[in-house]
């Protein structure tokens, strides 16, 4: 007896693999490998003396270091802005919840440009953090990191707002009528379920603030081995002709930044399984 096939308007498995396997080759396979092919070029001590030197070290110290700084402080931000979101109301809250996707939607050169006119010395605010404070914060890695928290936020409050949407509060009231404070609810019962949330959002916002560029370069003050980020090391190989060292350096940065995402998901996976969940 001939079993039916079950109908569907999508193509057969053969047919959506192969386009997924074209579609996927020519918009990531295919630039990646263009990276390594470039840099092979090289040979070893050269592509070693390329991607090891001083002004080269420090944009790799700048860009990781502030990339990993500005996720860590959107996830502890975020995550307090997404519990205000999903379980309060307050008046102006759609305007809020709209606003998080500002920089989702707003062009990066738009974004760098206006963070630089407000925290510039003679901005409304960089006049009142450097007269009161003495703190400078354009075109120094203070104002990349602030560049760095305002385009990676949206990633860590829209990744962690459906989870906490789904927790039910019934659980956190059964906490209570079994004795344990507010700070025990929130550490037993919510941030289990919310961390493999967190560290996704953590992780987004990480890859996305590594490679940054149109809202870092103008607030960043591109001073050599002080406020010089590695995406404008890059560009200035290019502009020279240098494309193996455009691509070594870059190499280097894809590298680094699949070993900080593999370890990160391994961690999420360790963590979700700790929690009872799939990953």
């Amino acid at each position: 007896m001939n079993t039916l096939r079950q109908f569907s308007v999508l193509p057969g498995f053969g047919l959506s693999l192969g386009y997924t396997l074209v579609y996927l080759s020519l918009i990531v396979l295919v630039p990646i490998s263009a990276i390594f092919i470039f840099t092979c070029q090289l040979s070893l001590s050269e592509y070693w003396q390329v991607v090891t030197s001083p002004r080269v070290m420090a944009s790799y110290q700048l860009s990781f270091g502030t990339s990993f700084l500005a996720a860590a402080i959107n996830a502890v931000f975020g995550v307090l802005l997404a519990w205000c979101l999903v379980r309060y109301s307050f008046p102006g809250k759609r305007i809020v919840d709209a606003l998080i996707d500002l920089p989702f939607a707003l062009p990066t050169a738009v974004a760098g440009i206006a963070l630089t006119a407000l925290y510039a010395q003679n901005g409304w605010l960089g006049q009142i953090i450097e007269g009161y404070f003495g703190i400078k914060v354009a075109f120094t890695p203070i104002g990349i990191l602030i560049a760095l928290v305002f385009i990676g936020l949206p990633f860590v409050v829209r990744t962690v707002q459906p989870v906490l949407e789904e927790i039910d509060t019934e659980l956190e009231e059964a906490a209570s009528s079994l004795g344990a404070n507010r700070w025990q609810a929130c550490r037993y019962v919510v941030l289990p379920v919310l961390l493999p949330a967190i560290m996704t959002g953590f992780a987004l916002a990480f890859a996305r603030a590594v490679g940054e560029y149109g809202s870092v370069i103008f607030i960043a003050g591109n001073i050599p081995m002080v406020s010089e980020i590695t995406p404008l090391m890059i560009i200035s190989k290019l502009e020279q002709y240098d494309y193996t060292g455009a691509t070594a350096i870059a190499s280097v940065m894809l590298i680094v930044s699949f070993i900080l995402l593999l370890l990160i998901n391994l961690l999420q996976s360790w963590t979700a399984k700790q929690t009872g969940r799939s990953a």
